[in-house]
């Protein structure tokens, strides 16, 4: 990276780690200017390159520094650029730009560059003039014409004070293209090799609401990022994947098809007007099983210590239905959030639904589950149970697709 709209990088790094990457962070001397390299490798977690040389070519963490790894050569840099999974440059000034088009290679990122075989995205980000200038123009037709993919500048005020095109991509839409050319690309995914391409994912996520009146609600304490880590996993392993999501205020992920539901019958409305498309449903939205019956039309008013009393009913069975409705060879799994005999309850909601099968995990212990950032639990079928330790909701989620797979197979054979 290099020029002013570095700072915008800062939040790219931010939002790939939200989207299941890990990526690691190569800057110009121009780029360091503008912000640290121990501002990127604070938030990445890794030393940052700098440099082709010996101790001024990375950066890192206290951490990394106390460990002695900051005199890392410039070969096993090289390794690194060898070895990478896509090379996005955002922001790609005019310079850096002409140094691609034309071969040369006199810092790390125009040699890393010319030596990786992997994929590559820039993002220019210049003054309107400099972008319209017809050298530029030439140059980033020449990068498209190698493969080079472009993302647009888009157009508003510019650090210099003009106005017009040459803004850098917002983050977000940097990222989508990330996903879409590793999803699509010659490996299919960050070191999962595609193996849910061709595979069309439905997966529910977060806490349905059910309205006592106007402004209150019966909500639960699902937090949605199991199901939303779900999601991620299977679009970075090649899947087109559909997330009907219930109120969550996570960001949607990139290069997901996103549906935003409130109630329960939103949620069935929406998963059963896609449920043809799908090869494979992951039902991880805690759904709630009860509605008011009666839904107040006005605000209900506090009076003094009163006690106040609801009537509930039963909600539709959304997991029972997709089963009924599935087409032959779509795989459906369901999840069961449980506070006591966990094993067994999960056991028998397997058997109950008619799923494929059920993750179970224990939600009344500390620090997993509902609104932490991992989980633990087990994948039950009818074969057997695999056992998921505490980890992170992210690793959780590759570890339940890898078991789909294996559904998959044995199905197959």
């Amino acid at each position: 990276m290099r020029g002013i709209a570095a700072y915008k990088s800062v939040e790219l790094v931010r939002l790939l780690q939200d989207a299941g990457y890990d990526p690691h962070v190569v800057m110009t001397a121009a780029a360091e200017k503008f912000v640290t390299p121990l501002t990127f490798a604070a938030i990445s977690g890794h030393k940052v390159i700098t440099s082709l040389w010996g101790e001024e070519a990375g950066t890192g963490s206290a951490e990394d520094d106390a460990e002695g790894d900051d005199g890392v050569s410039s070969i096993e840099h090289i390794q690194a650029a060898q070895s990478t999974s896509l090379l996005v440059v955002a922001p790609a000034t005019a310079n850096m730009l002409a140094k691609f088009a034309h071969g040369l290679a006199d810092d790390f990122l125009s040699t890393m560059y010319l030596a990786t075989t992997a994929p590559v995205i820039v993002a220019p980000a210049m003054n309107v003039n400099m972008w319209e200038h017809p050298a530029v123009q030439t140059n980033v037709a020449t990068l498209r014409a190698r493969g080079v993919k472009v993302i647009e500048p888009g157009s508003g005020y510019l650090a210099c004070g003009m106005v017009g095109g040459g803004r850098l991509a917002e983050p977000a839409t940097i990222v989508d293209a990330i996903v879409e050319t590793l999803a699509g690309g010659t490996e299919g995914g960050v070191g999962q090799g595609g193996d849910f391409t061709g595979e069309t994912v439905l997966v529910t996520a977060g806490g349905t609401r059910e309205a006592i009146d106007p402004v209150r609600f019966i909500g639960n304490r699902s937090s949605g990022r199991m199901g939303y880590a779900v999601a991620v996993a299977a679009r970075r392993r090649g899947a087109k994947v559909v997330l009907i999501s219930a109120p969550t205020g996570l960001p949607c992920p990139a290069g997901v098809e996103v549906e935003q539901v409130v109630t329960v019958e939103d949620m069935r409305a929406a998963v059963m007007a896609r449920l043809n498309e799908m090869t494979v449903v992951v039902m991880a939205a805690a759904v709630s099983d009860y509605r008011v019956k009666s839904v107040a039309e006005q605000k209900m008013k506090r009076e003094g210590a009163q006690a106040v009393s609801l009537e509930l009913a039963g909600t539709v069975d959304i997991l029972r239905e997709v089963v009924g409705r599935r087409r032959d060879g779509t795989l459906v799994v369901g999840f069961a959030a449980e506070t006591e005999n966990a094993m067994a309850n999960g056991r028998a909601k397997l058997e109950r639904k008619g799923v494929d099968a059920v993750v179970v995990n224990d939600v009344s212990e500390d620090g997993i589950g509902f609104d932490s950032e991992q989980n633990a639990g087990s994948f039950l079928t009818k074969d057997g149970a695999v056992e998921f330790p505490v980890m992170s909701k992210t690793e959780m989620a590759e570890r339940i697709l890898d078991e789909v797979l294996k559904l998959r197979d044995r199905a197959a054979h």
